[in-house]
């Protein structure tokens, strides 16, 4: 496994996306203004994105502290896994609780399973959908 993105979730995508973009000087691999969801070039290896934080939270589950917190996530650490399954499977063998399965969004072209650090912090595991 390896961290591909950190992708931080923001309340005003437009705001965010403009500053990143034109303050901070990222480059935009993908998405635009008006959007939900952006990654900027971050670094070698590395990708910040941006996504609307609402939007994260109806596809994790965490809508109203469904999974133990009242408080919105405003970070999510993503890590594409070498195989998601037998990843997912020796982190709950180690005793990682995952409070998503593992789910495949043909519209972001990936599966995901989700889970939480000691200090609550969202993770998402991902790899590509075949074809």
């Amino acid at each position: 496994m390896r961290l591909t993105h950190l992708r931080l979730l923001v309340a005003d995508f437009d705001a965010c996306f403009r500053f990143y973009r034109d303050i901070m000087g990222f480059k935009v691999l993908w998405g635009s203004e008006g959007g939900t969801y952006a990654d900027f070039e971050a670094g070698p290896g590395l990708t910040l994105a941006l996504f609307d934080r609402d939007e994260m939270a109806v596809a994790a589950g965490t809508r109203a502290g469904s999974v133990g917190t009242d408080d919105p996530d405003r970070a999510v650490l993503v890590v594409k896994a070498d195989d998601l399954a037998a990843d997912v499977e020796l982190l709950e063998n180690l005793g990682a609780l995952f409070f998503t399965g593992i789910e495949n969004r043909p519209g972001w072209g990936i599966r995901t399973a989700h889970l939480r650090d000691p200090d609550g912090n969202l993770i998402e595991l991902y790899e590509d959908l075949a074809g």
